[in-house]
């Protein structure tokens, strides 16, 4: 009998520690849910895009400018909800230098959202030994593939240039 009582002790250690494990993740998932941005706050938007740019080419930069500015004029900007996620070698849009940070600063005046993916930034730093700057317009996100994520699960459309 005596066996029976520190064999269940065990089991019971055993599943105390699973439970609390389990509930442990249920908690670290959304925590890693809310470092991404939430969505935009545009009520009255029928569409909604997200603009995909993850290369340096100048050509794919203007051509996300392009299809911004586009969007816009063909919809009314409170019926479009826009959102270029930039990162790895994208998030050169987002630098102070960059040719295009006029325009990049006239689309967020009209409403369009800049996120830049900050791991993208942190491997930035590890690598050269400094931190990127980039313009203040640009709101940083996590994960750049995340925020894509999240906003295509909540009815955008991707759009990769």
């Amino acid at each position: 009998m005596r066996q029976f009582s520190t064999h269940r002790r065990r089991l019971v250690h055993v599943f105390g520690k699973v439970v609390v494990a389990a509930l442990l993740a249920t908690m670290v998932v959304p925590a890693a849910r809310a470092q991404q941005v939430p969505l935009q706050d545009k009520p009255f938007a029928e569409h909604k895009i997200v603009l995909q740019l993850s290369d340096s080419d100048p050509k794919k930069q203007g051509l996300v400018i392009s299809i911004a500015n586009n969007l816009l004029k063909f919809y009314d900007p409170d019926k479009v909800a826009i959102e270029v996620v930039a990162f790895g070698p994208g998030i050169d849009l987002l630098r102070p230098d960059n040719a295009n940070r006029k325009m990049v600063e006239s689309l967020v005046a009209q409403g369009v959202r800049f996120d830049i993916c900050v791991n993208t930034v942190d491997t930035i730093e590890r690598e050269s030994g400094k931190r990127p700057d980039f313009i203040a317009v640009a709101t940083p996100v996590q994960v750049g593939v995340g925020q894509i994520l999240l906003l295509t699960e909540n009815g955008y459309t991707l759009v990769r240039p």
